[in-house]
């Protein structure tokens, strides 16, 4: 992962005005994902193949379940103004209307019903940590964690319940297990079908 780096003396409204331009304008390679974490403008290079297919398994899931009116979005800039954080999920569930409503790249985070985090080798601890703490603080009421670099092996965690920067597990397991997802999702998904190669 690589970074940029922004003066961080000016006024917040402006500083964050001035993190978005950066990021709309940094002109990464095919693949790669540009992000604001804690006020840094990050590149990640290109995902996995397994990475890419356990997304499009959970995207599949989903719209079995979402209703006609959301999106279950890859890609989606997600904004955390106060966090100074621009985050885009491995997968978001969100109503159409916002982006519609939004226009640009990128929607409010108190927006999002559910976000998925796909742990990469090298982001695990951002997922884990930074991004967990952001969407809990903007009331997310879900966030799925699908962690396939977790110390002890494959695991994916449920939080819900988001209060301040901190959310409660709902459930938890390791690759195999039948994760349920609550309504309005209302979604046992079964983890079996993902790769456990990184």
């Amino acid at each position: 992962m690589s970074a940029l780096t922004v003066d961080h003396s000016t006024a917040h409204g402006h500083e964050w005005d001035d993190l978005v331009r950066i990021w709309e304008e940094t002109d990464a390679p095919e693949g790669c994902t540009v992000e604001i974490i804690e006020g840094i403008v990050t590149v990640t290079p290109p995902l996995s193949n397994a990475h890419n297919d356990i997304a499009d398994c959970v995207q599949r899931r989903l719209y079995q379940v979402v209703p006609e009116d959301w999106g279950v979005y890859a890609t989606q800039g997600t904004a955390f103004p106060l966090k100074d954080g621009l985050y885009v999920p491995d997968l978001v569930a969100v109503p159409r209307a916002v982006l519609r409503a939004e226009g640009g790249n990128y929607i409010p985070a108190t927006t999002a019903e559910l976000v998925v985090e796909i742990t990469s080798k090298s982001n695990a601890s951002t997922d884990r940590i930074t991004k967990a703490a952001a969407y809990a603080s903007a009331g997310i009421p879900l966030y799925l964690l699908i962690d396939a670099w977790a110390p002890g092996g494959p695991t994916v965690t449920l939080y819900g319940e988001p209060k301040a920067d901190v959310y409660r597990v709902l459930t938890a397991g390791k690759f195999g297990d039948t994760i349920k997802l609550p309504e309005p999702f209302g979604l046992d998904l079964d983890t079996s079908i993902f790769p456990t190669s990184g």
